[in-house]
């Protein structure tokens, strides 16, 4: 006969106390395995959004330069300084030539 308390003698009978616990633990580490995925597909898409940010600030740096060389070469005098460039002078002009001596 068991004893009061409703433990069994030592040795024979089921432990529930530990098949609770265990239990539990089983349940405890199917809902860590279940927030796995979510948690690792979260970084992921932290990382690649970080990524895109970073595409973003550079294509707007890129888009800034393209948009003012766009307005030197369409503003007044753009083919002036363009021919300049190329060495060319106007009607009327003396030309000079600067050479460097050689070393």
């Amino acid at each position: 006969m068991a004893p009061r308390g409703g433990r069994a003698s030592a040795g024979t009978g089921i432990r529930w106390e530990r098949v609770g616990r265990v239990a539990l633990l089983g349940v405890l580490g199917v809902i860590v395995l279940l927030y796995i995925p979510p948690v690792t597909h979260w970084f992921q898409q932290s990382g690649t959004a970080a990524r895109g940010h970073a595409q973003v600030r550079q294509l707007k740096r890129e888009r800034a330069l393209l948009e003012s060389r766009l307005r030197a070469l369409t503003g007044p005098g753009a083919v002036e300084r363009a021919a300049r460039e190329l060495g060319m002078v106007k009607l009327g002009e003396r030309p000079y030539v600067v050479s460097m001596p050689s070393r």
